[in-house]
């Protein structure tokens, strides 16, 4: 994996968002299955806030209620919006890692069947989770940060960022389930792979 800085003039610029303007500098994080993109905001330095959040089409774009992806992003934005800083690493793993169309026929056999989406990946022959994220942790320390927040409820985050000797101070994300799919899918996270979620 390598993760270059983008130091021309596109990669950097200003942006809106809710009533007030976000300095925002892009750089692309190359990693054939766990890349994506790290959008540095203000003067992140060390003990900066930071999101590891993996792409979500249906919560974050589309507005469907059944998983917490769209609620916690928008929370982590507020949350660096409200210091002027911090990261957003945003990961290319739709589906936990799986893709779009693997986590559609994983969403309509648990429908079917009454399966959580973990045990819907099972059916269909996949891990529960594919996603990585070393590539992510690599990139944050070329960055020279050694600690940080993170805003997270996922433990694998948090133990690959240690691993790469980046010291975490961890920021639980709790939103309200806008649905019921949505509080059962919190509650076969906390279950399945132990997220720092209330029961």
């Amino acid at each position: 994996m390598t993760s270059t800085a983008c130091d021309r003039p596109e990669a950097a610029h200003r942006s809106p968002r809710k009533g007030s303007e976000l300095n925002v500098q892009v750089i692309e994080l190359s990693d054939a299955i766990n890349g994506g993109h790290l959008l540095i905001f203000g003067n992140a330095t060390n003990g900066c806030l930071v999101r590891l959040h993996s792409r979500c089409l249906y919560g974050e774009v589309l507005g469907f209620q059944d998983c917490d992806c769209g609620p916690e992003l928008e929370a982590a934005m507020d949350l660096i919006q409200a210091e002027g800083a911090g990261v957003l690493v945003y990961l290319e793993q739709e589906g936990r890692g799986a893709g779009l169309s693997m986590k559609a026929r994983g969403l309509g056999l648990g429908q079917r069947d009454g399966l959580d989406t973990f045990e819907s990946y099972h059916r269909l022959g996949l891990n529960e989770d594919l996603r990585d994220y070393k590539a992510a942790a690599n990139a944050l320390a070329a960055l020279g940060l050694d600690r940080v927040r993170l805003m997270t409820n996922n433990p694998d985050k948090v133990a690959a960022l240690r691993e790469a000797d980046i010291e975490v101070d961890v920021v639980p994300l709790h939103t309200e389930p806008q649905s019921e799919e949505a509080r059962r899918y919190l509650a076969a996270k906390r279950i399945r792979r132990g997220h720092l979620l209330p029961e």
